[in-house]
């Protein structure tokens, strides 16, 4: 009997289509022999039909209409791999209402829109589908929806962001500047010429906007998500962090408490004995915390065009299984089950790093004391360097503190910057406490 050929349109060509081609073409026999039906890319959309590529194809395959993959009745499955919110939204949501299912890697696209595709997907008997979207090869969302769905998870954390993890390890352990360790990321090739989507942790709570809805049940959208990049990590921070016992990494993370979801997307201090300290360059890892696995953390390549390549694959044989088996007008609603007993809080309570630079004069630092406790706000660990160079008669002052909110701790900040000793706040770090 001839196998069932699935035929497949690419909307997109570049590190992650390519990877998705070589993949497909690659594994073909394999992919034939596990799902019983065989894979065949019909046609490439592209921008630029002159342009040499990476990944070679059949020069009949490309095209710049999309209409040759949208409107042509004998495509089955729409993949999506070309960026951005448009106009990746709009040919997603006309493959949908076209009846064909999609897979997409758009990180930017499923948080924004995510509910609303995965509605149209069931309403029209459909299969959509977005492992890529948050980890690369890592299979979380896989994992959190199905093996793990009989779980009622209490956190989820990770470095999801290959750039910022690559340029912080560097800091760590090479003793760079955050500047000099953002252009070697761009000379190999980890960070774009303009990093900001990255540096500023806008690629991560999309990413953690995702997570949140799929381990959750919540909706809480990526511009609501508490947000800080790493342009103001220092080597001295990094060096001082050692020194209580942690490392700095760009964090993905979200609580339940009770009936309050807290989350954020900001630089931490992990301990150094937590699995995701030893998290390194451009590697990333998901840890999730529930009530019947407890803990469990999923490791590997975030980004690149054979690691996401892998998850586009993937989504693409759970489809293939689902024709062998007949169920393809059905589909998960992974994007969100809207959970009314859990609310939104913001970051919550947390520890914080705080270094200042105060005059070296009796009464300082009985003075900073009392704004903290005024404030409500314990200090665990205190640390006082000598005065450099480039402080003159000023000195360092490093600080861990104990849980309080951001907003409380910025007032009694703003207090202690008045004094006419301090010269400078330099940095406010959060402390993950991990063991919660």
């Amino acid at each position: 009997m001839k196998k069932k050929t699935i035929k497949v349109g690419l909307l997109g060509f570049g590190t992650v289509g390519g990877g998705t081609y070589r993949m497909l073409s690659t594994n073909a026999h394999t992919i034939s022999y596990t799902t019983g039906l065989s894979i065949e890319v019909t046609k490439i959309l592209v921008r630029d039909l002159s342009k040499k590529r990476d990944v070679s194809a059949p020069d009949e395959l490309f095209t710049d209409n999309p209409d040759d993959i949208l409107k042509n009745p004998e495509i089955d499955v729409v993949v999506e791999v070309l960026g951005g919110i448009h106009p990746a939204f709009d040919y997603m949501e006309e493959a949908i209402k076209a009846g064909k299912h999609v897979v997409t890697a758009n990180k930017a696209v499923i948080a924004k829109d995510g509910p609303y595709l995965t509605q149209l997907a069931i309403d029209n008997k459909v299969i959509l589908r977005y492992e890529a979207s948050v980890g690369g090869g890592i299979p979380i969302l896989n994992a959190l929806s199905t093996s793990l769905q009989a779980n009622e998870f209490t956190e989820v954390v990770g470095i999801v962001n290959g750039t910022t993890n690559y340029i912080l390890t560097q800091m760590a352990e090479n003793d760079m500047e955050y500047a000099d360790a953002l252009k070697q990321a761009q000379a190999m090739g980890f960070a774009e010429a303009d990093p900001t989507g990255d540096v500023e942790g806008y690629d991560a709570v999309n990413k953690l906007s995702i997570l949140i809805s799929t381990a959750f049940g919540v909706r809480v959208a990526p511009e609501d998500i508490p947000r800080e990049g790493i342009t103001n990590i220092t080597k001295e921070d990094m060096a001082y962090a050692k020194q209580f016992g942690y490392t700095i990494k760009l964090l993905a993370h979200a609580r339940r408490y009770r009936n309050t979801l807290e989350c954020s997307v900001q630089p931490a201090m992990v301990p150094l004995g937590h699995p995701l300290a030893t998290v390194k360059n451009e590697f990333n890892a998901i840890f999730a915390k529930g009530n019947a696995v407890d803990d469990v953390m999923l490791y590997g390549k975030g980004a690149g065009a054979m690691p996401t390549g892998s998850a586009v694959v993937g989504n693409l044989l759970e489809i293939a299984r689902a024709y062998a088996f007949g169920t393809t007008d059905r589909t998960i609603p992974t994007a969100v089950n809207d959970n009314v007993n859990l609310q939104f809080d913001g970051e919550g309570q947390n520890m914080y790093y705080v270094t200042l630079l105060a005059e070296d004069m009796t009464g300082v630092l009985g003075k900073i004391a009392t704004k903290f406790g005024d404030a409500g706000i314990a200090i665990k660990s205190f640390v006082q360097h000598p005065s450099t160079k480039q402080t003159g008669r000023y000195v360092p002052l490093i600080y861990i503190l104990g849980e309080t909110t951001r907003d409380r701790l910025n007032e009694a900040l703003e207090d202690i910057s008045g004094f006419t000793f301090v010269k400078e706040i330099k940095s406010v770090i959060c402390v993950a406490d991990l063991d919660r």
